[in-house]
């Protein structure tokens, strides 16, 4: 446990933000599921559409990388259009 004050604020802080960026990052991983769990073509752009906004918040906040939000994107699009 840190003495000095300004430490022990970085190590609430970091905690903090830690816990917000894992609730983050699981509401992505889940709307990814839903997506590839989808089965009509029509749910599955619903989906797609909802998952994109969070995986275009998390790249823009550098939750995860943005050519890596792209790739998802593509990938989960083709899965979507496949399933006709």
């Amino acid at each position: 446990m840190p003495n000095i004050k300004s430490a022990t604020k970085r190590m609430e802080l970091s905690r903090k933000w830690a816990d917000a960026n894992r609730r983050k990052r699981s509401r992505l991983r889940t709307a990814i599921k839903h997506v590839r769990a989808a089965e009509s073509t029509e749910e599955g752009r619903e989906l797609l559409r909802k998952a994109t906004v969070l995986i275009d918040r998390a790249a823009g906040k550098r939750l995860m990388h943005p050519k890596r939000a792209n790739r998802i994107k593509s990938r989960l699009s083709k899965h979507v259009e496949s399933l006709g």
